[in-house]
């Protein structure tokens, strides 16, 4: 990868790591769209290890929310656990919503599945598509949250589930959390919100792994270019994402799925077209 190749992919990442459009798919299509070579064990880790650069912005623009401890006194009648919990509840919840793709995340990449997926463009226009075709459905199908309605231990969990899906490239781990969380009755910038708060730990781990995968397979791949280039795809995701993520709540918070989904739609079937047509992604060979 080049330095134009990799500003380029980091800011799609930036772009579209908390839109419900796939970031992760979004990266691959781009990748096979310059050339790269997405078979690369460092390719395959940039993927991940720039997305730690975006989910960077969160803890920054929710600074007071990452870095707050609950002063107030716990309810009468707590045990010690629940005073406990009580005090650090929001890294609490987040430790609960985590779990779940802590599991299934480490048994899909254990068998191989996760690298044999991040491999197919197939998977991610299908997917694409699918899941556009849901968008466009969702907000009335889940759109009566409340205010009142706030992230507990058992809706934590319930959204943690959801995030497992979007294992498969194209499905969108935003998508999946925020229409979570709506299926929990929160309203939309609530849902959204945990769902920037979930990525935090989720891809943090994800970032780690591979970095460890990296340098126990080959430690080949550390060249001061590459160790750059994941310097710059992290700095250029960070800020884009920061711009990205201030805009989405905003724009879901009025208008809702609908226009994502009808995004995901057009180029899925794009790329299926193309496929079944027998050419080539690369715009670079």
């Amino acid at each position: 990868m080049d330095l134009l190749q990799t500003i380029i992919i980091a800011i799609v990442e930036g772009l579209t790591e908390f839109l419900p459009v796939s970031s992760t798919g979004h990266m691959i299509i781009t990748q096979n769209l310059l050339g790269v070579d997405t078979n690369d064990d460092f390719v395959h880790a940039f993927t991940f290890i720039i997305q730690f650069g975006a989910i960077l912005s969160v803890v920054v623009l929710y600074w007071n929310r990452f870095f707050h401890v609950d002063k107030s006194p716990a309810p009468r009648g707590s045990s010690a656990f629940q005073r406990l919990t009580h005090k650090y509840r929001f890294y609490w919840l987040l430790f609960i919503g985590v779990l779940p793709a802590v599991v299934i995340g480490l048994l899909a990449k254990k068998s191989g599945l996760l690298d044999w997926l991040l491999d197919s463009v197939l998977v991610v226009a299908i997917m694409l598509v699918v899941g556009g075709v849901f968008m466009l459905f969702c907000d009335k199908l889940f759109n009566k949250g409340s205010d009142a309605n706030k992230v507990n231990e058992h809706r934590a969990f319930r959204i943690g589930l959801f995030q497992c899906i979007s294992v498969i490239p194209g499905v969108s781990r935003s998508m999946a959390t925020i229409v979570g969380g709506m299926t929990q009755g929160l309203t939309r910038k609530r849902a959204a919100e945990f769902s920037f708060f979930l990525a935090v730990p989720t891809m943090a781990g994800a970032t780690l792994l591979d970095l460890l995968d990296l340098l126990k397979a080959d430690t080949n791949w550390a060249t001061a270019h590459n160790v750059t280039m994941l310097v710059v795809g992290c700095v250029v995701a960070f800020f884009v994402a920061l711009l990205a993520m201030k805009w989405f709540v905003s724009f879901l918070t009025k208008y809702g799925f609908k226009a994502f989904g009808v995004y995901r739609i057009i180029v899925g079937g794009i790329i299926i077209a193309l496929l079944l047509a027998g050419q080539s992604l690369a715009m670079v060979d």
